[in-house]
């Protein structure tokens, strides 16, 4: 986990201590999930790409799969 700062206006602190003390979870827990709730909301980007293909000229099993586009991930990723 990444710890960040936010600044929040008086009332918004004082709401967030309130709702805070009213349900016994930490106002770290209550911004986590309030960036969960607005993020699950929002719509997903659309792809500027195609995801890459893999042709071995035989069929794959679903782990044979998972491993071959998480080493070209990480191919990708060295490469940069």
């Amino acid at each position: 986990m990444k710890k960040t700062s936010v600044h929040l206006p008086d009332d918004g602190e004082a709401g967030l201590d309130a709702q805070s003390s009213a349900t016994r979870v930490g106002k770290a827990e209550l911004i986590r999930r309030g960036i969960a709730m607005l993020l699950d909301s929002a719509e997903r980007p659309k792809r500027s790409r195609q995801l890459p293909v893999f042709d071995s000229g035989r069929s794959r099993t679903p782990d044979e799969m998972d491993d071959a586009v998480y080493e070209h991930i990480k191919e990708r990723a060295a490469q940069r």
